[in-house]
């Protein structure tokens, strides 16, 4: 931590203290706010010393014109590369400066992944916004609750709920920019305890070239994306405290995909994915017990100049879990993971390669002695391919009077090396060992002034070993150790109950370390990733009708690399900082039933890259209705 930074935390800690010793009657929203994924159940943010982010439900209907990439790189440390490039475009997620590799996403606390990919991430473009209702963003390594891959942190994706009626229709129309077209439907319900919740959406754009064309001829084709998709949750409420949710969830999209930096090609992708299951909830008295099982499928097929590449795998999860109260100070969680996956790939070796991981995890709570909160917890993890290794994590905090937390966390954590890493056809090498990490945090979260302002400024540092690269002869090996730090710092400002500003700054910077003819060399290396991000997100309830919001978001300078095809290498790039400008409207009659809205995108039509070589959005708008019967 610089000079400047430990300036700003210090100064910040002087301002709580003053704002808690002012007035015991603060307004402290964030803080008495409750959180499913920071513990796996139901927990006031005051009692955890973890850092978790929410993207509300009203957040998300102020969003209509946005993608879940687009949403979610609004929030603070969280980057979605390729999120304003071509719709279709793949998407990468960087939490902290970590890549999407090191993200765990839930969907209603059950993980979901890609067992097919390298590695192993889950693909949100299969996943449309219109089926959300609220997400959870939990930072820092996770690996204790949720296994491998949690380096970075979890994002927790919560579907709609359902309402108290027996019967309830929804629909929307949305058309814009790009010759895009978007078209939702669906019915949901309650009675007698049990519900349901089953909807369509489709989605269809002709989007922009995704590479760049230097010539100014215009001859690049554009590449399209469609996405159709379909959800069926269901709870029934089997007798007093227990319910079980089946649920089936499908998604294809399709699209065209440019050749590289600044080159244009005819190529196409397809994929799709099915994921079913169900959850068993059982609540009693002091606590309550979970069992899930999980089946995600995917399939997806690139066709280029050079052939057509099919990639295909399936995981099957379960989980049973519990916790208990033993008194108002003392919680306990314990559970068991167990997780199969199979890529679909005859020519790997062995054909059709399958990975087990069987995870054991316990952990313990103090909760509110005199504003002390502790959580320490250890996890168990046994894989077939590389053996065992273990996880734990130590998250105390101390809250003031409801109005000033401040947390300071270790955990340690770890990613599985996927399937087509350990046999893939490519460069697979099945002696992979575990990527481990180890990261540190410590934050104050506080209101400010009666409330008037909520805040929280975290510093982080984590350093990763045995990461995998390519080694000499172009076999995966676990060689670097990165090493990354930084600071946020998340004000919000309630200057009337209509009118919020939400801001946010973010810095972030990373070194590798590598060995090149036996010796040890290190230099930056967080490509796409800027160290300095800004945001400011201005909300107004002009009337109960009329809501209108802008929102800036600005990032400083990147490094990028990529590939000549002239020399057959990688090339480095700078890209130049740039800044985004957007706004939304929705104006509702009958009630608020039937809701209009419009939303702009890039106002001032700024020139700007995310990915070396590729063309980005520039002025864009998309306008619609959103009707509720």
């Amino acid at each position: 931590m610089n000079r400047t930074q430990v300036s700003l935390m210090a100064m910040f800690l002087l301002c709580s203290y003053a704002a808690w010793a002012q007035d015991d009657s603060a307004k402290v929203t964030s803080l008495n706010e409750v959180v499913i994924t920071a513990t796996r159940f139901p927990k006031k943010v005051s009692e955890t010393g973890k850092v978790v982010s929410v993207i509300s439900k009203k957040d998300i209907e102020n969003g209509n014109g946005k993608d879940l990439a687009q949403l979610l790189s609004e929030q603070a440390g969280v980057l979605v590369n390729g999120a304003y490039s071509n719709p279709g475009k793949d998407k990468s997620i960087y939490l902290r400066g970590a890549s999407t590799d090191y993200i765990v996403i839930l969907v209603n606390g059950v993980p979901v992944s890609d067992p097919s990919g390298t590695g192993g991430a889950f693909d949100i473009r299969m996943f449309p916004l219109e089926q959300v209702e609220r997400i959870e963003i939990l930072k820092g390594a996770q690996s204790t609750l949720y296994g491998s891959d949690a380096i970075a942190g979890v994002i927790n994706i919560i579907t709609k709920k359902t309402t108290d009626k027996p019967a309830q229709g929804y629909a929307g129309l949305a058309a814009g920019s790009y010759n895009t077209f978007k078209a939702g439907a669906g019915i949901y319900g309650a009675a007698e305890g049990s519900s349901y919740n089953i909807g369509f959406t489709h989605y269809k754009t002709n989007g922009i070239s995704e590479a760049s064309d230097t010539t100014a001829t215009g001859a690049f084709d554009n590449d399209g994306f469609t996405r159709n998709a379909f959800h069926a949750n269901f709870d029934a409420r089997v007798t007093k405290g227990l319910h079980i949710n089946p649920y089936f969830r499908y998604a294809h999209f399709k699209g065209g995909y440019d050749g590289g930096a600044y080159t244009d090609a005819d190529s196409k992708y397809e994929a799709q994915m099915i994921t079913t299951g169900a959850q068993a909830r059982y609540g009693f008295a002091n606590g309550g017990l979970t069992a899930f099982y999980n089946y995600d499928e995917v399939s997806r097929t690139f066709s280029e100049t050079y052939g057509v590449y099919p990639y295909k795998g399936n995981k099957n999860s379960l989980e049973l879990y519990a916790h208990y109260s033993f008194n108002p100070h003392m919680q306990v969680l314990t559970g068991i993971h167990y997780n199969k996956q199979k890529m679909n790939d005859e020519t790997a070796t062995p054909k059709n390669p399958v990975a087990e991981l069987t995870s054991p995890y316990l952990s313990f709570f103090l909760r509110n002695l005199a504003g002390f909160n502790l959580e320490l917890g250890g996890r168990y993890n046994k894989h077939s391919a590389y053996g065992d290794n273990f996880t734990y994590s130590i998250n105390p905090s101390f809250t003031f009077n409801n109005a000033v937390k401040i947390f300071a966390n270790y955990a340690t954590a770890f990613k599985a090396p996927s399937l087509q890493a350990l046999y893939g056809p490519f460069s697979a090498n099945a002696d992979l060992a575990p990527e481990t990490s180890a990261t540190t945090e410590a934050g104050v979260q506080t209101a400010l002034w009666s409330g008037v302002i909520d805040a929280r400024a975290v510093y982080f540092r984590r350093t990763v070993e045995n990461v995998i690269v390519y080694g000499p002869s172009f076999q995966l090996i676990n060689l670097n150790k990165q090493k990354d730090h930084g600071f946020e710092l998340e004000p919000v400002v309630y200057i009337n109950k209509h009118l919020t500003l939400k801001l946010y700054y973010a810095y972030v910077d990373g070194k590798v370390t590598t060995k090149t003819n036996n010796k040890d060399s290190t230099y930056a290396n967080l490509i796409r990733r800027p160290k300095h991000s800004f945001g400011i997100n201005a909300t107004y309830q002009v009337t109960p009708q009329l809501f209108v919001s802008t929102q800036i978001s600005s990032y400083g300078k990147r490094s990028d690399l990529y590939y000549d095809a002239a020399t057959f290498s990688q090339k480095p790039a700078t890209l130049a900082a740039y800044t985004l400008w957007n706004a939304y409207a929705s104006y509702g009659f009958v009630q608020n039933r039937i809701k209009l809205f419009a939303d702009v995108k890039n106002i001032v039509n700024a020139k700007y890259t995310e990915v070396y070589g590729y063309r980005t959005q520039g002025f864009n708008i998309s306008g619609g209705i959103r009707i509720t019967i």
